[in-house]
């Protein structure tokens, strides 16, 4: 993130380090994570095959508020901080509320992440769940203790097996949708033959647009490596263009593969797909090769947790959000501070989960399930904000530029809005709901009283 040049003395500024090739690898590290790899079986059950519209619908929203986050960033290139695009547009206030939801989101990432990591390894190694999460913690604060480098060349790593598995998966599921392995096995007449290709019918696969948007959320993350890229605007630039699109291809054509390959009804929930079609495929190591493969995805999601916790709390230090004290950093460009108190903060987290899974852990985790939606809200409010106010030649000088605007922008509002009504409406969603709504009031009461001290001191 950005930290403007009056904070440079003291706290230093975080180093432009980070490559073209981390960049982009860290945007599907944020994204493609167990939620595509296990969760996916939990939508596949509630919508059946219909359920690659419930990916499409997602998807197009986020790929819309990140073609906003990318206009804003060309048109403000000395922003650097995701939050402060929400200052910017519509008032510091935002940019505490942004920067604070955003910063909690990621930090209950971290122990969650860290258990199911865990419990993946309980399968060679026979421990406690929390004493290995305990220890992957640790490696996980020891990697981004090293240096920003270090952290962009994991992720690089744990990004480009993730991302290799899945190309081979599309591939070679590919080869037997489309008869030239499969020797007369059903396919393509699997997405009709279970009731339908809605057996749910249209308001399920409505309903699983919520569920689906969570999982593919994160590609955000972009925003907060590119302030130490080596080309920060043109790294937020080619987010939407590239990147997402790509990501869009990976979620949605490996559904539809899985769901052509496996009937919808035999994908269990909690289990991964991806080893159903494969095994349906006559791949006998399957099981072996998707646990190697989602505990990738676990422990670079923790990874990813880690760098923007630290990174979101050094730039709410940096704007006076929080203890200035967490701003400084070490010889090598890392805020140290910030990264230990994400690690405090997972190491708390798991000692909750560990302590009242079915309470404490479980409020925790429930009062970050809507927050995402209110973070790209205030996003798209401020996009919307800053376009009115910049002149049409001002507009016509930007090289990348909103779709379709204002139509594209209140749709993805109005689809964000969506989002929120169903999770109020779906009993199933309704603590994930109501706990984030106290999460929002929380950090909205705090913002004011941050507003009013900083005003009686000025």
């Amino acid at each position: 993130m950005h930290t403007e040049s009056t904070s440079a003395g003291e706290s230093g500024e975080l180093r432009r380090v980070l490559a073209a090739r981390h960049v982009s690898m860290i945007s599907f590290g944020g994204i493609i994570g167990a939620g595509l790899f296990v969760g996916s079986s939990v939508t596949i059950a509630a919508a059946g095959p219909a359920i690659v519209l419930s990916y499409l619908i997602a998807g197009a929203v986020v790929l819309l508020v990140m073609r906003m986050l990318s206009e804003m960033a060309v048109a403000l290139p000395h922003v650097r901080s995701f939050s402060d695009f929400a200052r910017v547009g519509l008032g510091d206030w935002a940019g505490f509320v942004t920067g604070w939801l955003y910063w909690y989101f990621w930090v209950i990432v971290v122990p969650v992440e860290a258990i199911a990591g865990a419990q993946l390894l309980q399968i060679w190694i026979a421990l406690p769940a929390w004493l290995l999460g305990v220890m992957l913690m640790v490696v996980m604060t020891g990697v981004n203790l090293m240096s920003t480098r270090s952290y962009g060349e994991f992720e690089f790593w744990f990004a480009l097996i993730k991302v290799s598995a899945i190309i081979a998966f599309i591939l070679t599921a590919m080869a037997w949708a489309f008869g030239l392995t499969s020797h007369g096995a059903p396919t393509w007449s699997n997405l009709v033959s279970g009731g339908g290709f809605a057996p749910k019918g249209s308001l399920a696969v409505l309903a699983a647009v919520t569920s689906v948007f969570f999982a593919i959320v994160g590609a955000e993350i972009t925003v907060v490596a590119a302030a130490e890229s080596r080309e920060p605007v043109r790294a937020v630039a080619r987010m939407s263009t590239t990147v997402i699109s790509r990501i869009l291809v990976f979620y949605v054509g490996s559904i539809l593969l899985i769901v052509t390959i496996v009937p919808w009804q035999q994908i269990v929930p909690g289990k991964s797909p991806f080893t159903a079609a494969m095994t349906a495929m006559h791949f006998q190591w399957a099981s072996v090769a998707m646990t190697f493969i989602i505990l990738t995805a676990v422990l670079s999601c923790l990874n990813s947790a880690y760098y923007v916790t630290s990174r979101t709390l050094f730039a709410l230090a940096a704007r006076g959000d929080a203890p200035k004290s967490l701003v400084k950093l070490n010889h090598r460009g890392v805020p140290v501070r910030s990264v230990l108190m994400g690690s405090v903060a997972g190491l708390a987290g798991i000692a909750a989960a560990t302590a009242s899974p079915q309470g404490v852990f479980k409020f925790l985790v429930n009062a970050s399930g809507a927050l995402v939606v209110v973070i790209y809200l205030l996003v798209a409010f401020a996009q919307v904000k800053l376009r009115r106010a910049r002149s049409e030649a001002e507009q016509r000088a930007l090289p990348v530029q909103m779709w379709l605007y204002p139509a594209a922008s209140y749709i993805a509002i109005a689809g964000m809005f969506s989002v929120l009504i169903a999770m109020a409406s779906t009993p199933s969603m309704h603590a994930d709901f109501y706990a984030s709504a106290v999460s929002v009031a929380v950090a909205v009461i705090a913002a004011w009283l941050h507003g009013r001290r900083r005003a009686a001191a000025a």
